[in-house]
């Protein structure tokens, strides 16, 4: 446990840890440690272990071995009660970003309380919405007030994409996990999102920690702190994004035998 008044030294750490999956390894003794505050991607080809890594910090996959502690706990030893609080500080971007198409994008962003609020709270604002000043001004910072009350099935995929990030904003993490989140974009509105994503994190006196898996390379290197490739469930690459070079990327993507 962190002690009272102080916050934990790293906002996860992993080492060496293990997911097995049967005879499979999706994660394999990987040593890793994200600071608060700092924003890291990880890149690499389709199964090298990047899914399983996010879900190992949201405490939906547990290691096969090795210690992991996200937010100064271990998600595998907490009793369901403060599990839930865990989570609550953590936001997640879902490449299939979870929305519920037939309801209003008010509704959709008021999920982000859903870690706070009781059951009959939550219907009742299904009925008629709760915190809708707040969930304006979420859907305001990411460029979309005027569709507060648009059925979200009808929003193009950039604008429900920018309700998914409202939603984050509405929970109010200490740490944000967003997998493949502009996966379906065009490039130009890849970076738009990237931006937006990386904006909405800073504010006056906090800078929320972020976690980011993409497959764009470049994006990872504009916008993060830090580039950490995986390939066959390992860490090959753990670079600042400013030291990353062609080198760096070919080693990562070379698809010969590892070396």
């Amino acid at each position: 446990m962190t002690e009272p008044g102080t916050g934990p030294t790293t906002a996860v750490s992993l080492h060496d840890v293990s997911v097995s999956y049967g005879e499979r390894r999706a994660v394999d003794g990987i040593t890793l440690q994200v600071r608060p505050g700092e924003r890291v991607a990880l890149v690499g080809p389709s199964g090298a272990g990047k899914s399983t890594l996010l879900r190992l910090c949201n405490g939906t996959v547990v290691p096969s071995s090795g210690r992991l502690r996200v937010l100064g706990e271990d998600p595998a030893q907490l009793p369901a009660g403060r599990l839930r609080a865990l989570r609550r500080r953590i936001g997640t971007v879902h490449q299939q970003l979870h929305l519920i198409g037939p309801l209003r994008a008010v509704h959709n962003v008021n999920a982000g309380h859903l870690g706070r609020w009781g059951r009959w709270r939550a219907l009742r604002s299904l009925i008629r919405p709760l915190q809708v000043d707040q969930a304006r001004e979420a859907l305001a910072r990411v460029g979309i007030a005027a569709h507060l009350h648009s059925r979200t099935e009808r929003l193009s995929g950039g604008e429900q994409q920018r309700v998914a990030l409202a939603r984050v904003l509405v929970q109010d993490p200490d740490l944000v996990l967003a997998d493949e989140p502009v996966a379906s974009l065009d490039p130009a509105r890849a970076e738009e999102v990237m931006r937006l994503l990386c904006g909405l994190l800073e504010e006056p006196h906090r800078r929320r920690t972020l976690v980011v898996s993409l497959h764009d390379f470049d994006l990872a290197v504009r916008h993060c702190d830090r580039v950490v490739g995986l390939r066959h469930g390992r860490v090959v690459l753990d670079l600042p994004a400013d030291e990353v070079d062609e080198r760096a990327r070919e080693r990562l993507y070379d698809l010969g035998p590892d070396r």
